[in-house]
């Protein structure tokens, strides 16, 4: 399923939302700016390396001068082509803006950097000697779905089936969208060359807990605090 849009109406106009594609947008001109050695330095650096994350836990000095705490944040911001950002930003733009609307501009900043520093912590959790950098916006935006889908569940999400457009549910979207993270979460334990962070270069556990993390924050954050509009409080 290959989402297009939503029918969620905003009152706010989106800055934060349209600031965070713009910043993506940049940092990635800046890796295509960068010979290939250089950019794989650059990723050790500002991404987040499992291993080194975990020997710095233990007091060792960080090997590229930044702190790897930072690197939670700092990796939010890297990916590695045009389709990772360009999907990434593509499920910002649809369901960011409303969960700004609700939450208020600053608010939805901490949380959107929070949900991305634990998803990047959850995925260090379950390989915590990974050599392979992981960066990406994709654990921050599962957060920014965590809330979404206890927010707004019905409203309804123009979503491509193969060639075919049909308007479905948010909890259903998301929700497939969630089981789908998890399974593949749980595949790459056992299948780590196939599927998962090591062979396929995508952070199941990272999106999954995110999206946890998103639904679990969302309301701490003021998710309820703004009136629904009225095309959300029910699916027609």
């Amino acid at each position: 399923m290959f989402p297009i849009s939503d029918e969620n109406p905003t009152r706010l106009t989106p800055y934060v939302t349209y600031g965070l594609i713009i910043v993506n947008i940049l940092c990635f001109l800046y890796e295509l700016s960068l010979p290939p050695e250089q950019l794989e330095q650059f990723f050790r650096m500002a991404a987040v390396v499992p291993e080194e994350l975990t020997v710095s836990l233990q007091g060792q000095p960080p090997s590229y001068g930044i702190p790897e705490w930072a690197t939670l944040i700092t990796s939010q911001f890297l990916h590695g082509g045009w389709l990772h950002l360009f999907g990434n930003m593509l499920y910002l733009w649809i369901f960011g803006n409303n969960v700004e609307d609700q939450m208020g501009h600053i608010k939805y900043l901490i949380f959107y950097l929070l949900c991305g520093a634990l998803a990047g912590l959850t995925q260090w959790y379950f390989d915590p000697t990974s050599q392979i950098p992981s960066l990406g916006a994709s654990g921050a935006i599962a957060g920014v779905m965590g809330a979404y889908i206890i927010r707004f569940p019905f409203s309804r999400i123009l979503t491509l089936i193969s060639i075919f457009p049909i308007r479905v549910p948010a909890f259903l979207f998301l929700g497939i969208w969630f089981v789908q993270q998890a399974f593949y979460g749980v595949a790459s334990l056992n299948a780590p060359t196939n599927i998962g962070m090591q062979g396929g270069g995508i952070a199941y556990w990272a999106h999954a807990g995110g999206f946890v993390f998103g639904a679990i924050l969302g309301p701490l954050f003021g998710l309820f605090s703004n009136p629904a509009s009225p095309n959300n409080r029910y699916f027609r």
